[in-house]
């Protein structure tokens, strides 16, 4: 596909965001790509080249885009087998195991999320960035469960949109050490870099972090410890798991924020991502999706049932 060009008109005495007008005058585009056009000088003003995504555009102004050739993906395709639960022209909803990493990363060349995904689906090369082909949301190594992934650009800005602005839903399983202060509860602690550990998330005070907040209610009790469900309001790095860490509750087998030692016979975190509510693309009602736990998760529960 050959580069192309399009040219639009601003005339509104307000003004605007250069992104928000592209945004709307390209909707096919998602915001991110369209910012990455802008700071790689695809995008001018009145015939000066932009470099900035929030540079405000007056009436009256033209403003010319040169949309590059879709560029083949530098991740090679892999054939590794996947749990489809939903499939369509716009999204692909896989139930992830535990173990397999989303996307490219320091020590993870191969075998992701995001490899398997391209060897699915190739035409979602590209859509998102090329080392996230898809991907609108993520989940943990050790995080099994629900990962919705976009087929084209059109539903990867529709479905970005819905997690940024907290309308998509997912619900979370956790098996956690001890018990919780109450029964049902609200966690609300800012999160940011871990200050001595640069790998690590903290709870941190409010002008070091991001606002994040989770709910959960209590499934199960046991002695030693809770079944847990789980709703992230906010979608930060490693947050359910730091959050039930911070009202003393670690997610069992959390070795990086919880004990050191896994204290059952399980070689993962007990987390699971159970269900994600969302608007598809083309549809006129959300959609609910659900994975049942994996069988190690279940049969570690039936154990604890059987020892009451």
């Amino acid at each position: 596909m050959s580069e192309r060009l399009v040219v639009f008109r601003y005339e509104d005495e307000a003004g605007t965001r250069l992104d928000k007008f592209l945004v709307a005058c390209l909707p096919d585009y998602s915001r991110s790509r369209l910012q990455s056009f802008i700071k790689d000088g695809l995008v001018l003003v009145d015939g000066e080249a932009a470099h900035k995504s929030g540079q405000i555009i007056e009436n009256p102004s033209t403003v010319q885009v040169n949309i590059p050739p879709t560029r083949p993906a530098s991740l090679v395709p892999e054939e590794i087998p996947l749990d489809v639960i939903f499939e369509n022209d716009d999204v692909l909803v896989v139930n992830k195991p535990a173990g397999m990493v989303v996307h490219p990363a320091a020590g993870h060349a191969t075998g992701t999320l995001a490899h398997a995904a391209l060897g699915h689906a190739p035409q979602m090369q590209g859509v998102g960035g090329e080392l996230r082909p898809g991907i609108v949301h993520r989940l943990d190594k050790n995080t099994s469960g629900l990962i919705l992934l976009a087929k084209n650009d059109l539903a990867h800005r529709l479905i970005q949109e819905q997690f940024s602005q907290r309308s998509a839903k997912k619900t979370y399983l956790a098996l956690v050490d001890g018990h919780p202060p109450t029964p049902t509860g609200r966690v609300e602690a800012p999160i940011g870099r871990d200050p001595r550990h640069r790998k690590k998330m903290a709870v941190v005070p409010s002008h070091r972090g991001r606002e994040a907040v989770s709910k959960y209610r209590t499934l199960e009790k046991y002695p030693a410890y809770t079944l847990l469900e789980v709703k992230p309001v906010t979608g930060r790095t490693h947050q359910i798991r730091l959050h039930l860490a911070f009202v003393g509750c670690p997610v069992v087998g959390d070795t990086l924020y919880g004990k050191r030692t896994s204290s059952v016979p399980l070689k993962r975190h007990f987390l699971h991502a159970a269900s994600l509510s969302v608007q598809i693309p083309s549809e006129s009602e959300p959609r609910t999706f659900n994975a049942p736990l994996p069988s190690a998760l279940e049969e570690l529960l039936l154990n604890l049932r059987h020892s009451l």
